[in-house]
C-alpha cells in the first residue's frame, strides 16, 4: 500500500547511513567529515522553501553536521547532536513546530531510530538499513543512504501536495 504523502507537514532524518553511506573522514583537527549527495540535499532545500519544517536527529556530532544543516536552510534549533534517545529528540521537534508525529516523515537506518520510525507518520529506511529499520519503517527505499533515498521520499511528499516546484528567485535569495 502506498503511503498518504499528502498528511507529511515536515521531515526528519539521521545523518549517518540516511543523508551519507555511513563512511565517516576524520580531518586533522579531528572533525568528522561525511560525504552528502547533492540531489538529497536539493530535495530537503525544496521542502525547506515550501515551508517545512526540516529536523536532524544524529549521534553524531561535528562541524560539518552543522554547516550542511545550515547551507540547506536547516534551524539550528532543528538540529539534535549526539541524541541518544532519538524519540524524545523528535518529540522536542514536533512539540517546537506545533506537530503531531503522524505529520513528520523520519528517515533512519539503524536500531537507534526504530522508535521513531514506529512513531512517525512516515517512516522511511534506505536498502541499506538494518533489517529492524526496514521491518519498523513503512516505506523501504529502492536506495540506500547517501544515494537518493532522501530525495526520492521527499520529491513523492511534494509532488502528493503540487510543491515540487523551484521557483529560481527564491532559491537564489536564500541559497
Amino acid at each position: 500500500m502506498r503511503p498518504d504523502y499528502t498528511r507529511i507537514r515536515a521531515i526528519a532524518y539521521d545523518i549517518d547511513g540516511v543523508m551519507t553511506d555511513g563512511g565517516i573522514f576524520c580531518d586533522s583537527s579531528g572533525d568528522l567529515l561525511r560525504t552528502y549527495d547533492a540531489k538529497d540535499s536539493f530535495s530537503v532545500r525544496m521542502a525547506r522553501m515550501q515551508g517545512y519544517p526540516v529536523g536532524i536527529i544524529t549521534g553524531g556530532e561535528s562541524r560539518s553536521i552543522t554547516s550542511r544543516a545550515e547551507s540547506c536552510g536547516i534551524d539550528p534549533e532543528d538540529v539534535y547532536l549526539k541524541s541518544a534517545n532519538k524519540l524524545k529528540d523528535f518529540k522536542k521537534f514536533c512539540e517546537r513546530h506545533s506537530l503531531s508525529p503522524d505529520e513528520v516523515m523520519y528517515f533512519g537506518d539503524d536500531l537507534p531510530d526504530v522508535p521513531v520510525l514506529e512513531a512517525c507518520g512516515i517512516g522511511v529506511a534506505p536498502c541499506d538499513a538494518c533489517a529492524e529499520a526496514k521491518e519498523a519503517a513503512d516505506v523501504v527505499s529502492k536506495f540506500p543512504g547517501g544515494k537518493g533515498c532522501v530525495r526520492s521520499a521527499i520529491e513523492a511528499a511534494l509532488k502528493s501536495r503540487g510543491l515540487w516546484r523551484l521557483d529560481i528567485e527564491e532559491y537564489e535569495r536564500k541559497y
